[in-house]
């Protein structure tokens, strides 16, 4: 495991982008009288953040220059007052923006959160958990950041710094070009933050990205971490990726090191400019004292615009490299749609067909049904399933069977739409599942994996999982799949807490678990795929005892390794490189000496090559 094994993030191309920025500001229309009310308040705020060197100037020149104590207190009220305002003004205006911010990333991680419902699971197969929690988390936030320190607030910004620009030349012009002077070297500074703390902010996103996709995999497969002893060496490929994040980190402090302290010198030279031509128009009587700290007031508030002007960039850039990420995930087509005007069963009877179906895992596949009869070249793309064709009536049961690769899970996967076929077609009641709504078709299928999935939660609602299904429906699946009496073991009962993916639990409770789940839903079509590879020889007998009789009037598709398991079925079919090669009973299998038949001495040639009065070198030669 190592750092170069995680996805990139694609680098932004550029800091603002006016398409990404026109979509983002999209999220705001349905809070657009909220924005507004925001908006206005900053133009508010600006005015009152011009008042007080105004009224330092009016004090100083009209009242404490001719000892006019009344007129004094009554600037200084007003001064009150005005900071008073500013206060209430701000505080309503962060307080909108805020509740703004959040109820626009409420709906994109709504957006985002739907849109990973929807893609089919291939999706999933090629891209880090990690990565995508990161869209959903780290990237939302950073988005938010442009709604409630950005995107309004910048207005507040220019408003401020033009409304100061305005009275710095309307009171003295001179003085006012004097301390614009030094807005040249202010930009020099701020384009080289620019270029330098882009890319350092590209290296910090995208190295947090693999570290939460490496934590994700590191935890979830701990026990194997554990057991095969990769403490040191996982602790190890962790530590080169965070010293990377640490570095890049470090990178970007080094360009806020150096231009918030150069920004402050720029606004040091500005004052002293300001004392120098200005205090010698003072001693001249060109310029009074009033206004003289009123331009000192003024210039330092005229570089506070101006550096968070530059934060805003910063804000910008961040809101780009997240948006562009997040609509890269958004725009991913969904592959595995429900058509637009769905075909509906208006009842489910359970015949299940594969007619004529090839399937690939590549999109499209590098050889035709043509080209697969002849000799391929050996890089191109296999067909993963070639030309399967069989029928399983309603009621009726089927087992796939075979080496490990043969295709058996691609099936499932097909029927479910998971994925869809490239060649050929599926049907459920003679409807090809492309033209069922997904809906209907999965809540008429009930599929066990071999490594079943439990959700944190109780022991019951693992088994409803979200569905109208009442406690005595619960505990009838329970009884049926011998689940209830280790449940009534608990102590909760099925009220037991189940901790993150079934932790608590041992892997054969979970897997009783998954078959109680499936059959409280009543499925017409139930699907096994190695779903008793995980119980011990007793509960697998009870497990089979149960099925012979919850299994009667469904469809069942079964997947095993065991053949013990499949011995009933009304057909097996024996898959081979993606192809049926053998079907029949399993009698009927037996006959025939074939693929199935060697299976079965791989398995059991003890016990059936004794009673048959043959050696085992005999039979499996």
């Amino acid at each position: 495991m190592s750092a170069a094994s995680f996805h990139e993030d694609d680098a932004v191309a550029k800091s603002y982008d006016r398409t990404l920025l026109l979509r983002l500001l999209g999220y705001l229309r349905p809070y657009k009288a909220a924005v507004a009310v925001s908006f206005l308040m900053i133009v508010v705020m600006a005015g009152l953040d011009l008042a007080g060197p105004y009224l330092t100037k009016v004090a100083i020149d009209r009242h404490i220059r001719r000892g006019d104590a009344a007129g004094l207190g009554g600037v200084a009220a007003l001064y009150l007052l005005t900071l008073l305002a500013a206060f209430a003004v701000r505080f309503g205006q962060v307080m909108i923006l805020q509740m703004t911010g959040q109820r626009v990333m409420l709906d994109l991680r709504r957006a985002i959160y739907s849109h990973l419902q929807a893609l089919h699971v291939g999706f999933f197969d090629k891209n880090p958990v990690g990565r995508l929690m990161t869209r959903v988390t780290t990237d939302v936030d950073a988005v938010n950041e442009l709604f409630t320190s950005g995107v309004v607030t910048v207005f507040g910004d220019l408003f401020t710094l033009l409304g100061i620009m305005g009275v710095m030349l309307f009171m003295n012009w001179r003085l006012a070009l004097v301390t614009f002077a030094v807005i040249p070297f202010f930009f020099a500074v701020t384009n080289w933050f620019r270029r330098g703390s882009r890319q350092s902010f590209r290296e910090v996103r995208r190295w947090i990205a693999r570290i939460n996709a490496f934590l994700q995999e590191s935890l979830t497969g701990m026990s194997v971490v554990q057991l095969f002893r990769r403490e040191e060496r996982n602790a190890s490929a962790f530590a080169a990726i965070n010293r990377a994040h640490a570095d890049a980190n470090v990178a970007q402090i080094f360009y806020y090191a150096v231009f918030y302290p150069a920004i402050d010198v720029l606004a040091a030279v500005a004052i002293a400019l300001i004392l120098v031509h200005g205090g010698g128009s003072v001693l001249t009587g060109g310029l009074t004292l009033g206004a003289l700290v009123a331009f000192i007031q003024y210039s330092e508030r005229f570089w506070r615009p101006i550096s968070d002007l530059s934060e805003k960039f910063n804000i910008l850039q961040a809101a780009m490299a997240a948006s562009e990420r997040i609509f890269t995930l958004l725009d991913t087509p969904v592959q595995v749609a429900a058509p637009a005007r769905p075909a509906r069963l208006a009842e489910v009877r359970g015949r299940v067909a594969f007619e004529g179906v090839w399937f690939s895992y590549q999109d499209p596949p590098l050889e035709t049904p043509a080209e697969d009869h002849a000799t391929p070249h050996p890089s191109a793309q296999r067909w993963t399933l070639k030309d399967i064709d069989f029928t399983v009536e309603a009621g009726k049961s089927v087992a796939l069977v075979g080496a490990t690769g043969a295709g058996k899970t691609s099936v499932i996967s097909l029927l479910t739409r998971f994925y869809d076929a490239q060649e050929g077609r599926v049907t459920l009641d003679g409807v090809d599942v492309r033209d069922l709504d997904p809906a209907q078709l999965r809540s008429s299928l009930a599929l066990v994996l071999q490594d079943p999935h439990l959700f944190s939660g109780t022991i019951s609602s693992n088994i409803r999982l979200g569905s109208p299904i009442g406690d005595d429906r619960v505990k009838e699946a329970a009884r049926a799949v011998r689940a209830h009496a280790f449940i009534e073991a608990l102590p909760g009962g099925y009220d037991t807490e189940v901790k993150e993916r079934g932790a608590t639990l041992s892997m054969g409770q979970r897997q009783l678990l998954s078959f109680a789940r499936a059959l409280a839903h009543d499925p017409k079509v139930l699907v096994l795929d190695e779903a008793t590879s995980s119980v011990d020889t007793e509960t697998e007998a009870l497990i089979q005892e149960a099925l012979t009789v919850l299994l009667r009037g469904r469809t069942a598709i079964v997947i095993a390794h065991r053949l013990s398991t499949i011995q009933n079925v009304d057909e097996i079919l024996v898959m081979h490189r993606g192809r049926i090669r053998e079907r029949g009973t399993h009698q009927q299998l037996l006959a025939q000496r074939g693929l199935y038949w060697r299976l079965y001495q791989l398995q059991y040639k003890d016990q059936e090559v004794t009673a048959a009065g043959e050696s085992p070198a005999t039979a499996t030669a």
